[in-house]
């Protein structure tokens, strides 16, 4: 019985490819010349006497070893590619499944404590509190300092003072602006602060269709030809929780809780809702396919986001054509709208007795950046002085007092010191003129 399934074996498999498994037991083949050879084989092909031909689960077993095994060096030589050739390569870590992985593969090859690779966090302000409790103790654990990046203008860690220059609501009244000021622009900024020439990340094809495509290298979008270097694209989700409980990576402690991926707490929810699939102490909980089905690992992210055209939102934007193109620059640096520069300022000029043309507005506002050519050209022969405000610095006082709740707020400043807001979407030149005229009827 022994003999024949050692023939079977050859045949299914070859010597060559017999001895490619891990072996546990040897049978006699022969050879091209005719000459007999001892060839070691996988116990997932040990034979018994009650004619079992091979032990399934054990191969099972094998043939994932084989795959994680090949996937760890593949994803560790275009890391080496990444750090060594371009020399200057910076990870963005959001601390999910599989950037912890890939943080084990850059301390594995001693990338992060000699600062070969740097890592850098972008904090949105509106992440899980155990999210950057996670990032110390994995900074601690790897011996490594990660660069955290948030909103333009605002202290890292100061929830406050973002509340203060754009709102605390700011995701309510625009995702997109939103996205753009919490997520793409300290992105963005954080890879030239660093100077990066490539930036390595955690995408995989696994993760839906807009990524099904993606590759090792490619180029990111971001002005410069600036490299992507993606180590997992062909890893599966399972993959990355292989890896994690092969080497006991630390990793998100909200998997425990039921959470495939996390994001933002403000929409990110677990898979299933009730929470019945969970990773513990390095094993799943529950019913894994939920989490583990093609395109599911996200299925938990953006829930109740929709994107401007009413599509469902599945990206926040710092991966797709475009990203680079964020605002450093006020509105209206030349021409005739004037700047108030304090609350002071526009209160006297509420109270003056004269009436007048305020803007406020925000300069990484889509829709101000929209309307600065028209508003400019309206300027140029409106009937009353015109101004600008930047609002977002001053939430409290343009909601008192200019009746702005977002971005931008035209008003109309009566002589009575009255504030009348430009109630239109319309915002063109002879928009805003015919607003203006509206007074001088009422008036007359």
């Amino acid at each position: 019985m022994k003999a024949y399934a050692a023939a079977v074996a050859t045949v299914l498999f070859g010597a060559s490819a017999i001895t490619a498994f891990a072996p546990s037991a040897s049978i006699t083949t022969r050879t091209n010349g005719g000459v007999a050879a001892n060839t070691k084989f996988s116990s997932a092909l040990g034979m018994a006497d009650d004619e079992k031909v091979f032990d399934q689960e054990a191969y099972i077993a094998e043939s994932k070893e084989m795959r994680l095994k090949y996937l760890e060096e593949q994803a560790m030589f275009s890391l080496k590619i990444a750090v060594e050739n371009y020399g200057n390569a910076v990870f963005p870590n959001a601390m999910i499944a599989g950037d912890v992985v890939i943080t084990h593969l850059l301390h594995r090859m001693g990338y992060l404590k000699d600062g070969a690779a740097k890592v850098m966090v972008v904090d949105t302000f509106h992440l899980f509190p155990e999210t950057m409790d996670f990032l110390r103790e994995i900074e601690e654990f790897y011996g490594f300092k990660a660069e955290v990046f948030c909103a333009e203008g605002v202290p890292v860690g100061d929830k406050a003072g973002y509340d203060a220059k754009y709102g605390a609501n700011l995701w309510k009244e625009d995702i997109e602006q939103y996205d753009k000021v919490c997520k793409v622009e300290p992105f963005q900024r954080g890879l030239k602060t660093l100077n990066t020439d490539c930036m390595i990340n955690g995408r995989t094809r696994w993760q839906g269709f807009e990524r099904a495509w993606i590759d090792q290298f490619e180029n990111a979008p971001i002005g410069g030809g600036l490299a992507k270097c993606n180590p997992i694209a062909y890893w599966t989700l399972e993959d990355t929780f292989d890896y994690i409980a092969k080497y006991e990576v630390p990793h998100h402690p909200l998997h425990a809780q039921g959470y495939p991926s996390i994001g933002d707490a403000k929409d990110t929810i677990p898979i299933p809702e009730d929470g019945s699939t969970k990773f513990v102490n390095f094993k799943f909980e529950g019913d894994k396919t939920p989490w583990l089905d093609y395109a599911s690992e996200r299925k938990g992210r953006f829930v109740g986001l929709a994107n401007k055209d009413g599509s469902t939102k599945t990206e926040c934007g710092i991966h797709v054509a475009g990203a680079e193109q964020t605002f450093d620059r006020d509105l209206w640096e030349e021409g005739a709208v004037k700047n108030i520069a304090s609350t002071d300022e526009a209160a006297e000029i509420i109270g003056s007795g004269k009436e007048a043309i305020v803007a406020v507005y925000a300069p990484w506002c889509q829709f101000c950046q929209g309307m600065e050519d028209e508003f400019a050209k309206y300027a140029e022969s409106a009937g009353v002085p015109v101004y600008k405000f930047r609002g977002d610095e001053e939430r409290d006082f343009v909601q008192a007092s200019l009746n702005t709740e977002s971005f931008p707020t035209v008003n109309f400043i009566k002589a009575d010191g009255s504030v009348v807001k430009y109630d239109s979407e319309a915002r063109s030149a002879d928009d805003f003129a015919t607003f203006e005229k509206s007074f001088e009827k009422s008036t007359a």
